[in-house]
């Protein structure tokens, strides 16, 4: 359970050619928009308008902020690590050398709920906002097959869709998208290049032609007084709000798990890494701010698609379309990105003995783990499918914030046990940094409903039983020690 990777042994691994290995075709400008283009997204579109309604009302920019502060704490850690140890496998592969086995297990089988549970939760939005756009052109798919059982859908035109039986338009761009990434890593980051640009560009254009439609009255009161509940407004509502719309943060995350892939990983990590979480941070304050400064907080309750209703107080109709059209755009990019990231854990994890090693098999003529592809191809399908949207955005955030807490005691450990290990980028002010993240973390993750924290330890329960019947049996660095 406690066995260790030497650094050496990572980069051995991470500097290996030929059949089974990833191929290095990733620069820092694709880094960057591997992290933007899995950053912006839902959590922008949609889940600001949700934590607006529910936790914090106007105040969600500060909601923002705080998620921003503690997403700096981890990223400065992440990029220490990342710079270091360049290996596909993100925080996983960063535990196994700090940790152990165990630990990396856990933070592993955590990442599958961050990553895949991360691409069933956009493609759900994806799937709304195409459905509004269908809609205002009197294309409608039947309500049983673009609504799942348990999810109430509000449209433009007020129209409500209580439950249905699956849907349909989240798994199509699953499937479609998994597709992609077995063609190869650098067809798949030209494509997401290209979805960034119009994406930065939509929220650049919101941001610019809603500033002149602002009503301050919708400000006001700017934090709206605590209801009773912990989480409904206030200062508690804010930092809820903050555990809501972290999700809107995982992308910079993402981008280590393309380390493998990195032509520079030693620059391009940390550039990737903290280069994407600045841009996001401050277009995703000025983008809330202009959002609840359109329509009042309350209006957003319900409400799949609230960057379209608030942006239709402009009065540029004609813009509307391609409002949605570049938000799907921008969701497509997102889901291109998790579903990444996701097959490059269980690629790593497979490579190490834990999971079966189909898991691990690399395409002869795309040097992409296409099998692992086609696994989360139908997996995250089904949570696409069937759970509605708020559900898995809350699963997400808790996954996310835990793999945070374990990567900022990660950079303690090590600096304890190999002070002289060469470190391309070293996290400033340790142990304050670390320490802080962790503490940031922690209280999100306490913010957050306790359904939440039921589902991570039944989530984390079942990967232990995995873990004890099969990963600790078959373990490669076990069995060589052995």
């Amino acid at each position: 359970m406690f066995y260790k990777k030497s650094i050496e042994q990572l980069l051995l691994e991470a500097g290996a050619s030929g059949e089974g290995n990833l191929k290095r075709s990733l620069t820092s400008f694709n880094l960057v928009a591997l992290g933007i283009g899995a950053i912006i997204g839902a959590g922008l579109f949609s889940l600001t308008g949700i934590a607006a309604a529910e936790n914090a009302g106007p105040a969600v920019t500060i909601s923002f902020v705080l998620a921003a502060v503690a997403c700096a704490f981890a990223g400065l850690c992440y990029a220490e690590f990342a710079s270091m140890i360049p290996v596909a496998g993100s925080a996983y592969t960063y535990s196994y050398a700090t940790m152990g086995e165990f630990a990396a297990w856990i933070i592993g089988w955590d990442l599958v709920l961050e990553y895949a549970l991360g691409a069933a939760t956009v493609s759900v939005s994806w799937s709304r906002y195409l459905l509004e756009f269908l809609h205002k052109y009197n294309i409608n798919i039947p309500h049983q097959l673009v609504v799942s059982p348990w999810e109430t859908v509000k449209l433009g035109d007020g129209t409500i869709i209580e439950g249905g039986l699956i849907n349909l338009p989240a798994i199509f761009i699953v499937m479609l998208l998994s597709l992609v990434l077995m063609r190869g890593t650098k067809e798949s980051a030209t494509m997401n290049n290209i979805l960034v640009i119009v994406k930065v560009a939509v929220v650049i254009v919101f941001i610019a032609l809603g500033w002149s439609h602002i009503n301050p009255a919708n400000y006001h009161p700017y934090i709206p007084e605590n209801t009773g509940a912990f989480e409904n407004f206030g200062w508690t509502g804010i930092t809820t709000g903050a555990a809501v719309v972290f999700f809107a943060f995982i992308g910079f995350d993402a981008v280590s798990t393309a380390a493998q892939e990195a032509k520079n990983p030693k620059k391009g990590m940390p550039i990737g890494i903290l280069g994407s979480l600045v841009v996001c941070t401050i277009l995703y304050v000025l983008f809330a701010h202009v959002m609840t400064g359109l329509l009042n907080y309350k209006e957003f309750a319900g409400d799949a698609k609230p960057a379209a209703t608030a942006f239709a107080m402009t009065g540029y109709s004609f813009l509307q379309d391609g409002l949605i059209v570049a938000i799907l755009a921008g969701y497509t990019s997102v889901i291109l990105v998790m579903l990444m990231g996701q097959s490059r854990v269980f690629y790593t994890m497979a490579k190490d003995g834990l999971l079966p090693k189909f898991f691990s098999s690399i395409h002869t003529k795309f040097s992409t783990p296409w099998k692992t592809n086609i696994f989360f191809m139908f997996f995250v399908s089904i949570f696409a499918g069937f759970v509605p949207v708020s559900d898995l955005g809350h699963m997400v955030s808790i996954g996310t914030l835990f793999a945070f807490v374990l990567v900022c005691i990660g950079v303690l450990v090590m600096r304890g046990t190999q002070p002289n290990a060469v470190r391309p980028f070293r996290t400033p002010l340790v142990p304050l940094v670390p320490v802080l993240g962790i503490i940031v973390c922690v209280w999100l993750m306490y913010s957050l409903p306790i359904e939440s924290w039921i589902r991570l330890f039944i989530w984390m329960a079942l990967g232990i039983i995995i873990y004890f019947t099969y990963g600790r049996k078959n373990s490669k660095i076990g069995k060589s020690l052995k």
